[in-house]
């Protein structure tokens, strides 16, 4: 893979050519085909398009859950090709924040103590993570559901755990896997509001993968996605196309 990517310093992410193949032989199969793919900070990207585009690879790509097979890949100027195993758990777990479908809350803690994971994953004493995550539960509304279990939670309330999750540890890049599939309209935009709100920052990046055309006017910018390329970037607010088909 290539070691250096010329970047602009408002890039929280830069791709070059990244491709990503899995199996080997007749069983080799090319999800992401020369992705080029740049993130700013203090915006919100979401990447869009049909499914099995590769949007979710490129993502986990990002993240570094898996590795590129060719191109480039800075994220928050670290060249992620660099990163031995143990390194790139470690760049995750102080600088990325991740929000999934699914929510992936642990069943057996409450709403505090799940959304303190990340600073108890970092070695942070329980009682200032669980009070630490508090705080910014109450922030999102949640000042009644502290020592609820997820079990006890609406979907949005569990949503809203998880954004709390990603942000607690004040990581410099946001990642959420399809935020808002599992709910409806009314919750769905009220969690993308509280994303926009609390987690769009001037020295922070956020990127949502979606099919939910609904929350597209939340975006800063929309990276539309077709068969392992971009094809086109658009800056919703005055409709330019930056990026034309590869």
């Amino acid at each position: 893979m290539s070691q250096a990517i010329a970047e602009s310093p408002a890039n929280a992410v830069s791709c070059r050519q990244v491709k990503k193949e899995f199996g080997d032989g007749d069983n080799r199969a090319l999800v992401l085909r020369g992705v080029d793919f740049d993130v700013q900070f203090g915006e919100m990207t979401l990447l869009v398009g049909p499914s099995g585009c590769g949007k979710t690879t490129l993502l986990s790509v990002i993240a570094g859950l898996l590795d590129a097979t060719d191109g480039a890949i800075s994220v928050l100027g670290q060249n992620m090709d660099e990163l031995s195993g143990t390194d790139s758990v470690l760049f995750r777990r102080k600088n990325l924040g991740f929000v999934f479908q699914q929510y992936n809350l642990l069943p057996a803690l409450t709403a505090a103590e799940n959304a303190a994971v990340p600073l108890l994953a970092a070695g942070m004493p329980r009682k200032p993570a669980v009070e630490q995550a508090a705080s910014l539960l109450v922030e999102l509304g949640m000042e009644t559901r502290l020592h609820a279990l997820p079990s006890q939670l609406s979907g949005g309330q569990q949503q809203r755990v998880a954004l709390a999750r990603a942000l607690v540890h004040e990581p410099r890049l946001i990642v959420c896997d399809e935020p808002t599939s599992a709910l409806d309209h009314e919750t769905g935009h009220a969690v993308m509001d509280l994303l926009t709100k609390v987690a769009v920052r001037r020295d922070r990046a956020v990127i949502v993968v979606t099919h939910d055309s609904r929350v597209f006017d939340f975006a800063d910018r929309i990276a539309h996605m077709d068969d392992g390329r971009i094809v086109k970037t658009e800056v919703p607010q005055d409709t330019r196309v930056t990026a034309s088909l590869h």
